[in-house]
């Protein structure tokens, strides 16, 4: 027998063993225990497949970009529709990739410079809006709608400016947003549109996946999200332009595309002239870009590859645990905003998100407040998560900025905003939820509202 049947053999018996280990330490649900039990907002959901694809990746001893890298990202690539798909190490640097792209001098003109403008919200997560302080950018910013939490698109017009650039903006919770208004106004004006799908992966809006309608769509793969690999990200596009300055970007800013472990694929490595490099300087060393090294290791794409597999389940069940949640909160939809699909919307829920109705009482005639209702459910055992940030312009981060008056701006007064900051939360749906469990947290909701 070969070496490498021998091998092969022993991969084999690895592969039994280790969903014999799957059967033994994660096969057994535990009861449910109604108040005793923890209902977690999200976490990761998975089976023998998962392990033993990871542990096949981690015998080859490939430990950065490889074959399951190269796998995970047609197939997502494939799953959004779109042309190119780049694995990264988190959302937050898909979010750094995807806007730093937007500063590269190969855009000439439509390249983002420092102090241009960029329209975005304050009610959503830090990493959306970074990006754009971080390079020097202005971040504009305008309110959203209680009951989906995604942007009011009615005041994008007064937020445009001779210095707007682009749109940055995130699907809320799961929640498109009102992508024909954004699209058209983009395109009416020129802008770039970054599309965060981070919490939004296997939505559709019009029959049409999200992540794909914007110049660069990015994506997380943190356990709380849609599928996870542990740690990881993805941005992706299909402008040829904006893909090879992304693959830049992320790999250190080189110019030469060769894979790790790959050498002079185009033939000409020692043969080019690049700007005032000696002639025939190595390709593999010549740096187009200012860039980062934002790569995942192929073990955790390998967890992404079988997850991948499982997302049109987790969206059905995300979906489902939605709808059975709106069914049984109906009766105290009187004192909550429930959330509502944005008209041409199918959601791939990532949570449920409620906000409490301007002067809603309990039945003992005391106001509700957010803060009653969440201390309610986390006495039950029930995971709460406000909507990250809520105003972010009132977070630590911006004091600066807004002691000294500069480095955003504010179109109107980010009423609704505020509002959820301090009067809205939001539970899980993800596809570990049980009926039980979805019973429980309604039953512990109605409770606290009607005392």
């Amino acid at each position: 027998m070969s070496d490498n049947a021998r091998a092969q053999i022993l991969r084999e018996e690895i592969a039994a063993k280790v969903a014999e280990y799957y059967t033994e330490a994660f096969g057994a649900d535990m009861p449910f225990e109604a108040g005793k039990s923890r209902v977690p907002y999200a976490g990761r959901v998975f089976d023998e497949r998962e392990l033993i694809t990871l542990v096949d990746s981690s015998l080859d001893f490939w430990l950065t970009y490889g074959r399951f890298s190269k796998q995970f990202e047609e197939g997502l690539a494939e799953c959004v529709g779109v042309k190119h798909c780049y694995l990264v190490n988190s959302g937050s640097s898909a979010n750094l990739l995807a806007f730093a792209a937007l500063t590269s001098p190969r855009l000439a003109d439509r390249r983002i410079e420092r102090g241009d403008e960029v329209i975005t919200v304050a009610a959503g997560f830090p990493t959306t809006i970074a990006p754009v302080v971080q390079y020097g950018a202005v971040p504009v910013f305008v309110d959203v709608l209680l009951e989906t939490g995604n942007v009011d698109v009615t005041q994008l017009d007064a937020a445009l400016s001779s210095r707007t650039k682009a749109v940055m903006l995130a699907h809320t919770l799961g929640n498109t947003f009102d992508v024909d208004a954004v699209t058209a106004f983009c395109e009416k004006h020129g802008l770039w549109l970054v599309e965060d799908n981070c919490d939004a992966l296997g939505s559709k809006y019009r029959g049409r996946r999200t992540g794909s309608f914007g110049h660069i769509g990015t994506s997380s793969f943190y356990p709380p999200h849609h599928m996870t690999m542990g740690e990881g990200g993805a941005v992706y596009t299909d402008n040829d332009e904006l893909a090879a300055i992304l693959l830049a970007m992320r790999d250190w800013g080189r110019d030469c595309i060769c894979p790790s472990g790959v050498d002079n694929r185009c033939g000409k490595r020692f043969s080019q002239q690049f700007g005032t490099l000696p002639f025939g300087y190595d390709h593999k060393y010549v740096y187009s870009e200012f860039g980062y090294n934002l790569k995942v290791s192929d073990m955790q794409a390998a967890v992404g590859v079988e997850q991948l597999k499982k997302l049109p389940g987790f969206v059905e069940a995300r979906r489902h645990n939605f709808d059975e949640l709106s069914e049984l909160l109906a009766p105290v939809s009187d004192a909550l905003i429930l959330p509502v699909a944005t008209e041409g919307a199918e959601p791939s829920w990532f949570g449920y998100l409620m906000t409490v109705r301007e002067g809603a009482l309990r039945a003992d005639g005391t106001t509700l407040t957010r803060d009653a209702l969440v201390g309610a459910l986390e006495a039950a055992r029930v995971q709460t998560r406000m909507l990250f940030g809520g105003n972010m312009v009132r977070q630590p981060c911006f004091d600066e900025m807004r002691e000294s008056g500069e480095g955003f701006r504010i179109v109107g007064e980010l009423a609704n905003t505020d509002r959820i900051m301090t009067d809205a939360f939001w539970i899980g749906v993800y596809p570990g939820m049980t009926e039980p469990m979805l019973e429980h947290m309604a039953k512990t909701i109605i409770r606290a509202v009607r005392g």
